[in-house]
């Protein structure tokens, strides 16, 4: 479908929005015609009123013709003194798609590329380009990957895909804010019934009565009606423009075969879902792993350190570049299912290009580390920008040391004076107190029913779990015992030779039902110089 068509078809739908809320005005003039005509005078006034509330909603949503301001450009604001390579490299692949090249180019930090335009009178004027870079996604892409990229988004332009889609949006928004309003009106309506429902029944208790179930299933059927019809619309609108949007997607994937080579467009499209769930991993397992005591990594890692996890995971990510995701079609996407634009591309002809890349995209900027440092000022909030910043290897350390500290909590409390130190702890086991104690700590309903041998049972992996946390936090203050970072892996704990095999057993001694806390003793005490 060509850009005029497609134009034709926005505005018609977008029509489509105006003509439904008149048809809607008109049908309710028409009840109210008929009211007045044949309605006897009390239900005839119910239906005015009616009519009124529901006219208002309409009206105002016709009125609210404009869509609302666009936030600020987000990302870091790159020219082409600053990142003379990444601009050259845009301004030859415009050329080669057959189109302007962007206005600005704005790093981002997310596994994403994207561009706009800031269209005029509904999209017949053009504006101002802009070009969305993810570092994240330069980070997992060589550069021959990164330019298929390049070329895929620019591509959008060609297609006059960016200046139509004001269009689009405006009727998304227009249906979007009609449902609203009327699902607002209909819970309006709810919370009133219900508040008057609940004053009656406070009455009734004041006479002695029985207060009456609060029954709110028919207060705002009316709007809630309104808001489905406008729904339906909205599905239609979503289905005709998104299938246009799911075309435009495998035409720019074209563009970006034609002008990166096959195997490299291929190739990234493969990549990029096996870039986002590393970087999904990465964010809440490394980058966030200290933020709960105030810790972050060093500048620059924040976004940056998604580097040394893919280049540590290559062959798990290349596993998963072969695994497309499997994702269901549905009517409403705006993208094709990956695993269907991959086949698309690997269905064409061989051009005779390789899909090696001569490099890491990041490698197109002049400085990475202060790219993803940049990143950090505009993305994280006043409150993360204000953490201790640690290396990798003192970040795990110390982010792992307090989460295990947080996780003797429990038993602390369970205990009391007796966990003031480890050693008065296990002076406590040894006087006959650890099932005492073991029956203070955060137990399940069924564990709090238990009596006698189950309760024991129930108790005992608690109680362990808790003394070993009290231990791993003795030794890792002590410095007897230290996290260790693992790129490919889970941090490990490194603890002085031959505990890890001595440790289980001891603690098993120490819960068992008549505790013997010796070799728990005997083994801290060659460990580290505590007064056991």
């Amino acid at each position: 479908m060509g850009a005029t068509l497609r134009a034709v078809r926005a505005l018609v739908l977008l029509s489509g929005f105006y003509l439904l809320g008149l048809g809607l005005l008109a049908l309710l003039g028409a009840a109210d015609w008929a009211a007045v005509l044949w309605a006897p005078a009390a239900i005839r006034i119910k239906i005015l009123i009616v009519s009124v509330l529901l006219a208002i909603p309409v009206v105002r949503g016709m009125a609210m013709l404009r869509t609302p301001r666009d936030e600020e450009p987000g990302g870091v604001l790159v020219t082409e003194a600053d990142e003379p390579r990444l601009w050259a490299t845009v301004r030859e692949l415009a050329r080669e798609v057959g189109t302007r090249a962007p206005d600005e180019i704005r790093l981002t930090s997310d596994v994403n590329a994207a561009v706009t335009e800031d269209a005029r009178l509904l999209g017949l004027l053009g504006g101002v380009r802009r070009l969305y870079l993810g570092l994240p996604l330069m980070a997992g892409l060589d550069e021959a990957g990164m330019r298929a990229v390049l070329a895929h988004e620019l591509g959008h332009y060609v297609n006059s895909d960016t200046r139509l889609a004001g269009l689009s949006v405006r009727g998304r928004v227009q249906v979007g804010r009609m449902i609203e309003l009327f699902h607002a009106k209909a819970d309006a309506k709810v919370d009133k019934e219900r508040a008057r429902q609940e004053r009656k029944s406070e009455k009734r208790i004041a006479r002695g009565k029985k207060a009456k179930e609060v029954d709110t299933v028919g207060a705002g059927v009316t709007y809630r009606t309104m808001a489905k019809i406008y729904g339906a619309y909205g599905r239609l609108y979503l289905r005709s423009t998104t299938s246009g949007a799911r075309r435009q997607e495998l035409a720019a994937d074209l563009a970006a075969a034609r002008i990166a080579g096959r195997d490299a467009t291929a190739r990234a499209l493969r990549t990029i879902p096996a870039i986002d769930a590393a970087n999904d991993h990465y964010l809440s397992s490394y980058a966030a792993l200290g933020t709960e005591f105030g810790l972050l990594p060093a500048r620059g890692e924040v976004f940056g350190g998604l580097r040394h996890l893919l280049a540590a995971r290559a062959d798990e990510l290349a596993g998963l570049c072969e695994e497309l995701p499997d994702e269901p079609a549905s009517p409403y996407d705006s993208h094709p299912p990956t695993a269907e634009r991959v086949a698309r591309i690997e269905a064409l002809p061989d051009d005779g290009r390789a899909a090696e890349g001569s490099g890491p995209a990041l490698g197109l900027l002049t400085s990475p580390e202060a790219a993803l440092g940049a990143i950090e000022d505009v993305s994280l909030t006043p409150e993360a920008q204000r953490m201790r910043r640690l290396d990798w290897p003192d970040l795990v350390h110390e982010a792992m040391s307090a989460r295990v500290a947080q996780g003797t909590e429990e038993l602390r409390a369970a205990a009391g004076a007796a966990a003031d130190s480890l050693p008065a702890l296990l002076d406590a086991f040894d006087a006959g107190s650890a099932w005492e104690i073991a029956g203070r700590l955060p137990k399940s309903e069924e564990a709090a029913a238990a009596t006698g041998r189950a309760a024991r049972e129930f108790g005992r992996p608690v109680l362990r779990r808790g003394l070993s946390a009290l231990v791993t936090d003795e030794l890792l203050r002590s410095g007897r015992a230290r996290w260790e970072l693992s790129w490919s892996g889970p941090a490990t704990l490194r603890l002085p030779e031959g505990t890890a095999d001595e440790l289980p057993a001891a603690l098993d001694a120490a819960t068992a039902d008549l505790p013997d806390t010796g070799p728990l003793r005997a083994l801290l005490t060659r460990l580290a110089p505590l007064p056991l």
